[in-house]
């Protein structure tokens, strides 16, 4: 179910910024496809709550890929989006992931590093154990949580930000993310979600400067479900 203002999930909001959870299926931005992003439902549910006459300001912080859900962050002034703008670019914020895959990794947690190359074409990365021309290197580190039936759930800590990197270093190590047909699982979800959700997000307040941790319940399925 895509999001509509009716069931827009605001897990935080201030004068400043505004903090949702996605639902799979949402795009951040509006992109070719034409369909209602989920910063214009923000805005209408910013006009609506605050009866706000005329255009809305919302800044679009960073962007989730489609097929995914959890936290995003959108500004509300142009003074929050350049401050946050220069936060997320600087690292300056802490995420995590959680992940169901196929296939337990080997070990209960390890870091993974390798050098992702982007097809543009495809938009896919590709993930290489050794640098190769125009590639980027990406390091992220992952840890079981708990282990189903035929899927573990594992929570991932990105230390570098790239294209598809969780889908792909994932990949890479031989447990595909449930769902994720593009990078190596057997099939795709009905909805054409991916279990992949970003879960934890904290940084320092661009205004207040207070340090703030937003944390955002994963989809309702039987998989995640099954996982809390």
């Amino acid at each position: 179910m895509r999001t509509s203002v009716e069931n827009l999930q605001v897990l935080y909001e201030d004068n400043h910024l505004i903090i949702v959870n996605k639902r799979p299926g949402d795009i951040v931005q509006g992109d070719k496809t034409g369909d209602t992003p989920l910063s214009e439902i923000v805005k209408q549910y910013i006009a609506k709550k605050y009866s706000k006459p005329g255009a809305v300001f919302l800044g679009v912080v960073h962007r989730l890929d489609r097929p995914t859900s959890g936290i995003v962050v959108f500004a509300r002034t142009s003074k929050a989006l350049s401050r946050l703008n220069k936060l997320f670019s600087e690292r300056k914020t802490q995420k995590t992931y959680w992940a169901v895959v196929k296939n337990t990794p080997s070990k209960n947690s390890s870091t993974l590093i390798h050098f992702l190359k982007r097809n543009t074409k495809q938009n896919k990365s590709y993930a290489n154990n050794k640098e190769v021309p125009d590639s980027k290197k990406a390091i992220l580190s992952y840890s079981i949580l708990k282990k189903l039936d035929n899927y573990a759930l594992l929570e991932v800590d990105l230390q570098t930000g790239r294209h598809h990197q969780i889908r792909s270093q994932l990949a890479a190590i031989g447990s595909p993310i449930k769902g994720d047909l593009k990078y190596g699982f057997d099939r795709s979800n009905k909805d054409g979600s991916i279990h992949l959700h970003s879960r934890e997000l904290s940084f320092i307040h661009p205004v207040k400067k207070e340090v703030l941790s937003i944390i955002a319940p994963p989809p309702n399925d039987g998989i995640w479900n099954a996982c809390i």
